[in-house]
């Protein structure tokens, strides 16, 4: 299923792809998310860099058939790669689960401030219930850039 999200910040383009670069952001983020772990790896590449999030997240509150498969935890790896400050590709990972999503992420101008765009090709390989496993998982991606966009917009006005 293909999923897209658009966040705006108070902030010119080089100020957020540095806040994105930031592992102590990341750090932020996770805890922010309430992750029950998080090991972040920020790489620079050029005038780019690659992110590696590796997570472990807690499962409370999914329905049945997704604790089924994702176990009362689950291990999420983020993995971001930046060619420059204004676009990169994203992949999210489920290490021995079959979910998958994969994609783009994009930084333009926007008058005085930044759009960030993610857009994402999310999939789910269980027969019967992928529709709705990719539904649930658009949705929690989907939570957790709210919660990114909050802190990201905090962090940006100093609070860190």
């Amino acid at each position: 299923m293909r999923h897209s999200r658009e966040l705006a910040y108070d902030a010119p383009p080089d100020e957020v792809f540095a806040m994105l670069a930031d592992p102590a952001f990341r750090e932020k983020v996770g805890t922010a998310q309430g992750v029950v772990s998080i090991e972040v790896v920020v790489t620079a590449t050029g005038t780019g860099f690659t992110l590696v999030s590796d997570q472990v997240q807690n499962t409370a509150g999914l329905p049945a058939i997704a604790k089924k498969i994702a176990g009362d935890t689950t291990r999420a790896v983020i993995r971001e790669e930046w060619t420059d400050a204004s676009s990169g590709t994203i992949e999210i990972t489920a290490p021995g689960k079959p979910t998958r999503a994969v994609g783009t992420v994009r930084l333009t101008p926007s008058g005085s401030g930044t759009t960030y765009l993610q857009e994402l090709e999310v999939t789910v390989k269980v027969p019967l219930v992928a529709g709705k496993l990719e539904r649930l998982m658009a949705d929690n991606i989907d939570a957790g850039l709210t919660v990114e966009h909050t802190v990201g917009a905090a962090w940006l006005k100093g609070e860190r």
